[in-house]
This record gives structure tokens, sequence and C-alpha cells, in this order.
């Protein structure tokens, strides 16, 4: 029997009231798509077609206004804001164009700040290595391990995105979303982060989800689907 998909959207529609009082804005229609465990999907699409939209509906970011979104077989729209809280904590990995690492806290203190909201909840990381041990063994993995006590000031804008990314996956998530990851970096620095992201793809099994105008990155995923007016279509 083929293994269920990890990640299952069915009929995803999204609209926005329109600010003229006038019919809904529609975003989205009728989306269907599945993934299964470890995964590569790139998103691709014009500037305003929705691609952040559908992206934080799969993050539970969002709501849908219709259909359905489920991460490993648990219907999400049947979950309150706090249950959804705790899936995009310990489910959910979120990588964004900007870094978002907080300027006072240290590199390392940046990446256990997910961490913090496992505190008296049952924690998806063996009971063979303890928070710490494993954000110092991704920082070292990607090239940080001698910048543990730095601030995000003191990094290369390449070095804080990379920071971002150990971030997104210190509470093993099944899922890791990146919205435009490379957008803000150097040809070279996004480069790099793109093999990055792959490699981490298939060493931590998790399923990675990228939208990206760069078509290099895009071309490296396992599979690419375009969206365009509302709707999915495989490239």
């Amino acid at each position: 029997m083929p293994e269920a998909p990890l990640l299952q959207l069915t009929a995803i529609s999204k609209s926005y009231a329109s600010a003229e009082g006038g019919e809904p804005v529609r975003v989205l229609h009728d989306i269907s798509l599945a993934l299964g465990r470890g995964e590569s999907l790139a998103i691709v699409g014009p500037s305003g077609c929705g691609k952040s939209t559908l992206l934080n509906i799969i993050g539970t970011l969002d709501r849908p206004s219709a259909g359905e979104v489920r991460l490993d077989g648990q219907n999400l729209a049947a979950l309150d804001d706090l249950q959804l809280a705790a899936v995009r904590n310990r489910q959910i990995g979120f990588i964004f164009q900007a870094h978002h690492l907080l300027p006072q806290c240290t590199v390392l203190e940046n990446v256990l700040v997910p961490t913090l909201a496992m505190v008296g909840q049952a924690s998806r990381l063996s009971s063979a290595i303890s928070p710490v041990d494993r954000a110092k063994k991704l920082l070292d993995r990607v090239g940080l391990g001698s910048r543990l006590s730095h601030r995000p000031g003191q990094l290369s804008g390449g070095e804080r995105q990379r920071c971002a990314v150990v971030r997104a996956l210190i509470n093993q998530p099944k899922l890791l979303l990146a919205d435009e990851p490379t957008g803000a970096l150097d040809r070279a620095s996004a480069q790099t982060l793109s093999q990055l992201l792959l490699e981490l793809n298939r060493e931590e099994n998790v399923t990675l989800i990228v939208v990206t105008h760069a078509l290099d990155l895009a071309q490296k995923m396992g599979r690419v689907v375009e969206l365009r007016d509302g709707q999915l279509s495989s490239q």
C-alpha cells in the first residue's frame, strides 16, 4: 500500500472582500496538491499571483475560504488558533526573504527561540540530543560553527539566512516552507543557500516547498508547479 502523503490540499480557494464593497477578489481557485515525506517542490509564477497566499495557507498563517488542508493526516481546518500555533511550532519550519533574526540575540540564541515554546510540551527532538546540541550541530553543518556568539549585525547576508534556515529546522519539522529565500542575496550566496536547502531536505527528510522567482533554484527541486490565474499547473 502506498504511503499517504504528508501534505494534502483539496480544492483550496481563497477570496478577499473588495475594498469598494463589490464582488470578492478571488486569489486562489480549486487548488489540489499532494506531497510525500522528503519531497521538494517549487512554486513559481508572476508577482502578485498568490504564491505567498498559498504558502501562508499551507503553513496555517491564513485559512482558506474553501477546501481542506491535511498535514500528516490531520485536518487543519478542525483546529483552533492555539492548536494551529502548536502545529506551526512543532511540525512546520518557515524561511522568509527577510531573515527576521533578533538583533539583540546571538546566533545560537536566535536558533533556539522556537524551542522555548516547547517547554512543558512533548518535543519531537530525540531524547538522545538536547536542543542546544542539535543547534550547534546544525550551525556547524551550515558553516556557522565559529559564529555561535556573534549577533546578526556581525554576519553577512548569506550567513544570516543560513542562521534562519537552522532556526526553521531546530524543532525537526515535517514540512519546511521557504518564501523567496534567496531573494535578498547576491548570486554566490543564493547559489550556496539553494544547494544547502536541497542537502538539508535530504539529510533531514523534511518535505520542502519553495516559492521563488529564481528559475535556477526552482529547477533544482524535485517538482515545479506554476501558479497563474489562481490555479496550479505542472511544468
